[in-house]
């Protein structure tokens, strides 16, 4: 869903939730509202902050690694690395604590993004988050969360010069997806793909 839409559709039931009494929802959708705000590049951090406080005053613990994670998202986004290292790593302990793993693949890649924005980029803990984020995806057969996988350790390989590998890598996983999808998602790897071709055919006339 794109981010504005996103943001009024939770500002909608988040007014629900609240008229109803539901204090769960209340939290869930402060948190969407805010990590929407926060992908339009405004300030959403603070929001999803209270959200996730006050999902959690509620004693719930389903979806509490979910909402972490689109709060590790927010903060790689606004530049606040090593508080969204904080919040990925609070996601991750819930996940080996409570056992939900719905999100666990994207956790992994997104804290190997987070590694990668250091001042002193963390290259091979960033591989392993990556190739984390990838086993489990796949053991899980979330292709959306294995396409993302796919998408940061071809860019990485792409930095490094492994076109071929990255291309390799992508190729299937996009593939994966019939015709009639057009997400943002499957945007970036065709483009990611494209330049990857792009650059191996540049190699190959040398």
């Amino acid at each position: 869903m794109h981010t504005s839409l996103a943001h009024e559709h939770s500002a909608v039931a988040l007014a629900i939730a609240r008229e109803q009494g539901f204090a769960q929802r209340v939290g869930g959708n402060m948190v969407l509202q805010g990590w929407a705000l926060s992908m339009q590049g405004q300030e959403g951090i603070p929001q999803m902050t209270q959200g996730i406080a006050a999902f959690r005053a509620t004693n719930a613990t389903a979806w509490c690694h979910y909402w972490l994670g689109l709060l590790t998202e927010a903060c790689g986004k606004a530049g606040q690395i090593e508080q969204g290292l904080t919040y990925a790593a609070e996601a991750l302990a819930l996940v080996r604590h409570d056992g939900e793993c719905f999100y666990e693949a994207e956790l992994h890649r997104l804290l190997g993004e987070l590694l990668l924005q250091q001042p002193i980029p963390a290259v091979h803990q960033t591989l392993a988050s990556f190739h984390q984020a990838l086993e489990v995806a796949r053991r899980q057969e979330a292709k959306l969360l294995e396409l993302r996988a796919a998408m940061s350790l071809s860019r990485l390989w792409q930095q490094q010069g492994k076109q071929a590998e990255a291309r390799a890598l992508l190729a299937p996983v996009y593939g994966w997806f019939t015709e009639g999808f057009d997400t943002a998602d499957l945007q970036e790897a065709r483009a990611l793909l494209a330049a990857l071709a792009a650059s191996i055919q540049c190699i190959l006339r040398r």
